[in-house]
């Protein structure tokens, strides 16, 4: 994807700020958190706050180009797959995965015939252990 068109089409600048929180986040599968973002950024981007990673995220939420997973605790990852899918989250380590093959639409339709809602959004978040964690507390 050509972030600076994505931005200048969404009516945003494009700034080397921007440009450079995409590139970070894009093609992860970790799910980073804004604190990994600004830690990997600012030996190069010394000026660059946290508050611009934060700032970003919501703009790129805003125009499709992250969804901003709420892993609880007032805590928040980032993924730039924006395609219809749910996330595992570890309740030890916290690390955060996704998780394909749910008939999502489906549930969805479920939920608006059982509560007469017409659902705009969801976001469907399974907390466990991860398969890591459960080995290491069986030892």
């Amino acid at each position: 994807m050509d972030i600076a068109h994505k931005l200048r089409y969404e009516g945003y600048k494009v700034t080397p700020q921007r440009v450079a929180i995409y590139e970070v986040l894009h093609g992860r599968t970790d799910h980073p958190t804004a604190e990994t973002i600004y830690r990997e950024l600012h030996e190069e981007n010394p000026t660059m706050s946290l508050a611009t990673i934060y700032k970003t995220m919501d703009i790129f939420a805003k125009i499709g180009l992250v969804q901003i997973i709420n892993v609880g605790n007032d805590s928040c990852r980032y993924d730039w797959d924006t395609h219809e899918h749910s996330h595992l989250v570890c309740t030890c380590c916290h690390r955060v995965d996704d998780l394909d093959g749910l008939n999502i639409s489906a549930m969805v339709k479920t939920v608006e015939e059982i509560s007469g809602y017409k659902i705009h959004d969801h976001h469907l978040l399974f907390d466990g252990l991860c398969p890591a964690c459960r080995k290491a507390q069986s030892h």
